[in-house]
């Protein structure tokens, strides 16, 4: 990959020409047909109510440090085990592919200089290292690009962290894959709950990177989660997550995702497990650092709800809210890229025969994939791949030379986007309107609100192990790649989670 500028995925910038239509309007005049998935229940897509802050005593901490101490143990039921089992094979795809980036080759060749303690491995190298060295350079090959899940509501990316950092202290533990499941489920809720509990969009507001937040709990606690931690060590692996949480939104200025690719997991990955062993190694800490005096809460939030932390524990299970990527580019893309597929499909759309092509994406949605440097968080260049294509791959959406061609430059000005503030809404924070005008001047369009992939419109099995296949076969071959999916897709019958390492290792 070239190491052209880049811009990232959740980045806001201006625009150029906004244009507004009222959604009602636009839904009416359609004139295609307008697909859009039943929306959500209110408790996965709106934030919880905010309550008062808690008295001192209220221990939050205990609260939250005794479940995590349980839930090792804890029956999952089906669905959510198959929601872990499916994200985690989606996170191992975008390890694997990872690594062949940038960011990827960039952390091999630190980690590989560190040497260390061999207790856990490095995706597609032949590098055995310490649990903390293998969890910051399996995140970082995690997020290398945006092929990872996504929370829509709080923005956290958690598989990218929790699902490197798991795995690490698996190994290092000689965990089985059932703890390791149980492991991964339980560092999703931490990831997303404490921006819960501090507000997604208040942390970002104030010019804070959320991720460096969300990742650093998610993973910590899926670190411990493995230790085997008691209700007080877990205490202790709040307290060193809480004095390693960091970051900023100067990420957006990175030009290669190099460090985009440790603030939103690598750093987390490495700070988890790095707390879980110290505490291993005798290391003790504070037991209220959520609700005590001078707590975390309270210090980053000026409307906490600590009560978030620990809301419908046992019940709620954030593993399976996220959004899985179908497909290999920016969250914003996934919506239009579903609506333009199904109109290919029903009216035969080709480069010859679309004269102009016009996209409506909420407005927040819209100025993060607006003309992009980066080819796969490019909308328009991403859809003029797919109509010149017929298909969008992990390949085309990451070529830089694609982004000079000549087919597309001149397909991409036939399209034309629109930032549409009325789309904008908690519901359906990434849908998609699509209109193209045919040649013979016939117009066809369609309305996604939810692509498929997200919690709404899900990915079933076979379409889970379709995606990440694309990512495998490229580096790992048909052959391990299609043991590596069967055993994930059976993780629960693992024995021990070093087994898996001669199928994603070189």
């Amino acid at each position: 990959m070239s190491k052209e500028t880049k811009n990232n995925d959740n980045v806001d910038d201006p625009i150029d020409e906004v244009a507004q239509i009222s959604r009602r309007r636009m839904l009416q005049g359609a004139g295609g047909s307008i697909a859009a998935a039943a929306l959500l229940p209110a408790s996965r897509s709106v934030a919880q109510p905010r309550g008062p802050r808690l008295p001192r005593g209220a221990d939050v901490t205990g609260r939250l440090a005794t479940y995590m101490a349980g839930a090792r143990d804890m029956a999952l039921p089906a669905n959510v085990a198959l929601a872990a089992k499916h994200r985690t094979l989606d996170t191992i795809g975008a390890i694997v592919s990872g690594a062949k980036l940038i960011p990827g080759e960039v952390a091999i060749g630190y980690v590989r200089a560190q040497g260390g303690t061999p207790e856990a491995s490095v995706a597609t190298t032949d590098i055995m290292t310490t649990a903390v060295n293998a969890a910051l350079a399996n995140a970082m090959f995690g997020h290398a690009d945006e092929t990872d899940d996504f929370h829509p509501f709080t923005k956290a990316h958690p598989g990218c962290s929790v699902v490197p950092a798991a795995l690490a202290m698996g190994e290092k533990e000689g965990s089985s894959g059932l703890e390791v499941l149980r492991a991964i489920t339980l560092g999703y809720d931490c990831c997303c709950r404490i921006l819960m509990a501090l507000g997604p969009a208040h942390v970002r507001a104030t010019g804070r990177a959320a991720e460096g937040f969300s990742a650093t709990f998610g993973a910590a606690a899926a670190a411990a989660s493995l230790a085997q931690f008691d209700e007080t060590q877990m205490r202790y692996a709040i307290s060193y997550a809480v004095q390693q949480t960091s970051g900023v939104w100067s990420w957006v200025r990175d030009v290669e995702h190099i460090e985009k690719a440790f603030d939103f997991s690598g750093m987390g990955a490495r700070n988890g497990v790095a707390g879980a062993t110290m505490i291993q190694a005798g290391f003790t800490g504070v037991l209220d650092a959520l609700d005590g005096e001078r707590n975390f809460i309270d210090a980053q939030s000026i409307e906490p709800a600590p009560e978030e932390m620990v809301a419908d524990l046992g019940s709620r299970f954030y593993v399976e809210e996220t959004a899985i990527k179908t497909f290999p580019v920016g969250y914003p893309i996934q919506s239009p890229l579903a609506a333009f597929f199904t109109l290919r499909e029903q009216h035969g759309l080709t480069a010859g025969n679309v004269e102009h092509m016009l996209l409506r994406l909420p407005a927040d949605g819209a100025r993060i994939v607006n003309d992009r440097a980066m080819p796969d968080v490019n909308v328009q260049h991403i859809m003029a791949v797919a109509l010149v294509d017929g298909f969008i791959d992990f390949e085309n959406s990451h070529s830089f030379e694609r982004m000079t061609d000549p087919e597309v430059l001149a397909v991409k000005e036939r399209i034309e986007l629109v930032a549409d503030e009325e789309l904008a809404v908690v519901e359906a924070p990434r849908s998609g309107f699509v209109e193209v005008t045919l040649s013979n001047g016939r117009r066809e369009n369609l309305f996604v609100s939810h692509a498929p992939g997200t919690p709404e419109n899900p990915l079933d099995t076979a379409g889970v192990n379709a995606k990440v296949r694309s990512l495998f076969e490229p580096v790992l071959g048909a052959q391990r790649s299609a043991a590596l999916i069967e055993r994930v897709n059976a993780l629960e019958d693992v024995a021990d989670i070093r087994e898996l390492r001669p199928l994603w290792n070189a």
